[in-house]
């Protein structure tokens, strides 16, 4: 009996060691010990293998995500967008360079296959060195293949101007904080939230509960089958593991599979991912399938934020429209469990970070350019204290080919409110949108807006703003609010009734009044 059991003990190690073929832990394949010995000598030869190849495979997007990082901090950085700023007189652009929105390709490998060179790199913040080594390093704490990373929030780009804070209140949320930790937060220790893409949820989640179980509500005694139905299939496809301490750090990870990852970016199914990325964030692992549908997701959030804006307008005010997107219909912001001023704040703190995000992506649009005199001295991009004034083309036909690039499922709920603004019989609008699945399907003209996309764009502004709006509060309202109550299980209470705790006293601190040197503009 004393053989049988160490033998399943060496397997176990094993196995949670492995990066694929999960079925090789089924129970039922250790009945007889001729397999058990078969199983047990291949896991050990296979975990070597998977190990060693899943290092070098995310030594190498790392490699690449710094490749990328260091492109966007170029002195051609605000221009790094716009193809033929990549082309060279032996590799001229293309038409197809231009073009690349009509048929994104999203079976794409390799970074070498997006677009054009340095495409989406306006994507990579910079931040503070030891500090992206030190998030860089959680993700090396978990066996389980993590295939896209990014880290985002408050706890990465503070949202304000925190007081010291004691030893004492650094240990109450990091018990042992690296000093880089502690100068990034700038006195205001906070939570890091993280999100991880995996290619294969339950597998994943396999992995993740031999070696952390202790990451997990009592959902997790129900095993890896449970914990991946509920990500997804309940509310928008994350499932989050608040409040867990690695290497002293308090975090917060959620856990997607990159195929919702990519069609949230690309066709704004739920927004919640989507909205998220409209934000800086700091990619810590790139995958080139994901970085092609992040810059629709970028180009597209612009493009909304364009047609409600009035055709002159700061960028400030364009950055608060674009960070205000994935906070209409969020049911948290109609209970006091939200910092009413958190848009204002995420912006006015951040202005940089989203200039570096978004400038590329105006200077790459023919509709829209910065009409400011202090774009013409170099280096204008790390400025910060001038905010620019930017104008838009407010043709029909253009902004009418704006409407026609909103992303897929967004597009299809716009259109019906308008079919019922206009009275467009059944019959004659299932006609226009079966046209549109046909461009869809060939990807020609697939960008080019029609006389109805050209009525859209000429409503009142007013009513244009009011009807985006809804569609926007439509898209996130329903899969928030089932991500909001998911958490309650996936969380479970005490740290549901923490998390809530601590939102509520942010909104009580930020319903004091404001202080004198706090104004802005």
């Amino acid at each position: 009996m004393a053989p049988r059991m160490r033998g399943a003990r060496l397997y176990s190690v094993h196995a949670a060691r492995l990066h694929c073929r999960p079925r090789y832990n089924s129970p039922r394949s250790l009945r007889t010990p001729a397999t058990r010995l078969f199983l047990r000598t291949f896991a050990s030869d296979a975990s070597k293998d998977s190990k060693s190849e899943g290092a070098k495979a995310a030594h190498k997007i790392e490699s690449e995500t710094d490749s990328a990082v260091g492109a966007a901090g170029s002195p051609n950085e605000p221009h790094s967008q716009r193809p033929h700023s990549s082309a060279t007189p032996s590799t001229p652009s293309t038409k197809s360079d231009f073009d690349w929105e009509d048929k994104p390709n999203f079976h794409i490998e390799k970074f070498t296959e997006l677009p054009y060179t340095n495409f989406g790199v306006n994507q990579h913040m910079i931040i503070d060195r030891e500090f992206k080594e030190v998030l860089r390093q959680l993700l090396w704490r978990f066996r389980a293949p993590i295939r896209y990373a990014f880290a985002y929030g408050s706890g990465v780009f503070p949202q304000s101007k925190g007081d010291t804070a004691t030893e004492a209140e650094i240990k109450a949320v990091h018990p042992k904080a690296p000093v880089a930790v502690q100068k990034a937060q700038d006195g205001s220790p906070k939570m890091i939230d993280f999100i991880f893409g995996v290619s294969y949820t339950q597998h994943w989640h396999s992995l993740n509960l031999m070696q952390h179980r202790d990451h997990y509500s009592m959902l997790g005694s129900l095993g890896s089958g449970a914990v991946s139905y509920v990500q997804d299939k309940w509310g928008a496809g994350v499932y989050f593991n608040p409040y867990v301490t690695v290497d002293g750090i308090l975090i917060k990870y959620g856990v997607v599979n990159i195929d919702t990852l990519c069609r949230d970016l690309s066709e704004w199914d739920t927004l919640y991912l989507a909205g998220r990325l409209h934000k800086p964030v700091k990619i810590l692992r790139d995958d080139p399938r994901v970085r092609l549908a992040n810059q629709i997701n970028l180009l597209s959030a612009l493009r909304t934020a364009l047609l409600l804006l009035p055709p002159t307008f700061t960028e400030r005010e364009l950055y608060a429209t674009i960070a205000g997107i994935s906070y209409l219909g969020d049911p948290r912001m109609a209970f006091p469990t939200e910092n009413p001023k958190k848009v204002a704040n995420i912006v006015n703190h951040n202005m940089l970070n989203f200039r570096r995000l978004y400038a590329p992506l105006v200077e790459s649009l023919p509709n829209v350019d910065y009409d400011d005199p202090a774009c013409s001295k170099p280096n204008w991009i790390e400025n910060t204290d001038a905010v620019l004034r930017i104008q838009q083309d407010m043709d029909p036909v253009k902004r009418g080919n704006m409407v026609r690039r909103l992303p897929k499922a967004f597009r299809s709920k716009l259109y019906f409110e308008y079919q019922k603004k206009f009275q467009i019989p059944q019959l004659d609008f299932n006609k226009m949108m079966e046209e549109n699945k046909d461009e869809d399907a060939v990807s020609f003209k697939r960008q080019q807006g029609g006389g109805f996309e050209q009525r859209i764009a000429q409503d009142e502004p007013e009513a244009l703003r009011k009807n985006i709006r809804g569609v926007i509060k439509k898209t996130i309202n329903w899969p928030s609010t089932t991500q909001s109550v998911k958490g309650v299980i996936t969380s479970g209470f005490s740290r549901s009734f923490r998390y809530l705790g601590e939102k509520m006293a942010k909104y009580r601190e930020s319903s004091k009044p404001e202080k004198d040197d706090e104004k802005s503009s």
